[in-house]
């Protein structure tokens, strides 16, 4: 295991009725930004709750951040937060409303062309406090430093992180998910799912506790993502998959490991070129990548086919073959095509993909540094 330094400064707030703790975490001469999504918070009562908790706080509104949420929009919210003089940007919404809020939080104080934190990794070295409260489960942005932002204009979707984003507070009520379309909570467990494996599923480093923690979460999710799609309002097993979605991005499981990040990096340039969801792309990606890699990965993939999917039986190559194939129907289980065909793109865009992160530096992919340009092409031509 390798050395590492772990401090989550987020503070979390998980149950029914905890909304109302958003009042006891702004100071009372906060000046506020609500960041929301296209308004389903309205319809739900989260947002009722929300301003309830706020009580006289200085407040003012944004509401059409978009999934992937889209660099021109956020430059809105940070020409109202610097115009208004914001001081606080409570989040309220998914994922991508979350790394919205971490953009603007990041972009407000930036000296320069706030482009330049997603373009050219600037330093961020000021943000804006941040606080969520979460509606949809999936990419942990509610307990973490990172944010992924969309450009439709250059057709670029970039990530920046930075230690001062992290959320001070997150609000994890499961029953302000209990709304969500199917297809929202699907996508959701898959992004999870992936997560876990981006920072699983690479070599044995020496760190069983790790290991186990991640294949917990792995668990948890293939047991309770099946029951909440079936039962959207059965509390404790939406519960369960919003504690799992957190802790699958929230730096713990990735201490001292290797870590992947190879299928999301590839999944980007998909949403970036076709539009297609995130945890879609990663459906996607990952049973092929799996399959190219599986000589670096052989180790992990037995032990994820032991301990994960219970498969023991057969040869070594044929408890992969099925461990693969396990990660192929889960995905498909929830509803979630894994086949460039399925969204109507062609194994010509391998090539086009390869090429767009090459350029950006991105030519040595993977835990081991070997997925290259040409690895790529392998891989997205097998996900046809």
């Amino acid at each position: 295991m390798d050395n590492f330094t772990y401090h989550n400064p987020t503070r979390i707030h998980f149950g029914r009725g905890q909304i109302a703790k958003v009042g006891q975490e702004l100071p009372l001469n906060a000046r506020v930004l609500l960041l929301a999504g296209s308004g389903s918070i309205k319809r739900n009562g989260v947002y009722d709750q929300v301003r309830a908790a706020l009580g006289a706080r200085t407040v003012f509104e944004f509401f059409g951040v978009e999934a992937n949420p889209d660099f021109d929009t956020l430059m809105q919210a940070v020409g109202l937060s610097r115009r208004e003089r914001i001081d606080w940007i409570l989040a309220v919404g998914g994922g991508s409303v979350l790394d919205g809020a971490k953009f603007v939080a990041a972009a407000v104080p930036f000296a320069g062309d706030p482009w330049d934190i997603l373009a050219k990794n600037a330093e961020v070295k000021k943000a804006l406090p941040v606080g969520a409260v979460l509606t949809l489960p999936a990419t942990g942005s509610e307990s973490n430093s990172a944010a992924v932002i969309s450009r439709r204009a250059l057709k670029e979707k970039l990530a920046f992180l930075s230690p001062l984003v992290f959320p001070q507070f997150s609000v994890l009520d499961p029953e302000a998910t209990f709304s969500l379309p199917a297809r929202q909570v699907a996508n959701g467990i898959g992004d999870a799912f992936c997560h876990v494996i981006e920072q699983y599923l690479t070599y044995p480093a020496g760190a069983p506790l790790q290991d186990r923690f991640a294949e917990s979460i792995l668990r948890v999710l293939i047991e309770e993502g099946p029951k909440t799609l079936a039962d959207p309002r059965d509390y404790d097993a939406r519960a369960n998959l919003v504690w799992a979605a957190t802790w699958a991005l929230n730096t713990a499981i990735g201490m001292g490991v290797p870590q992947d990040w190879a299928s999301h990096m590839i999944g980007h340039e998909l949403t970036a070129l076709h539009g297609i969801d995130h945890a879609r792309t990663l459906a996607v990606v990952l049973p092929s990548l799996m399959q190219v890699q599986r000589a670096g990965k052989r180790e992990k993939l037995l032990q994820y086919a032991d301990r994960v999917w219970d498969l023991r039986e057969g040869t070594e190559d044929a408890r992969i073959d099925a461990a693969i194939a396990a990660t192929r129907r889960f995905y498909e289980s929830l509803g979630i095509a894994t086949h460039l065909s399925d969204y109507g793109v062609t194994a010509d865009t391998a090539a086009e993909v390869a090429r767009r992160l090459d350029a950006k530096g991105m030519a040595k992919l993977g835990e081991r540094g070997d997925i290259t340009p040409a690895v790529v092409e392998r891989i997205l031509r097998l996900a046809a």
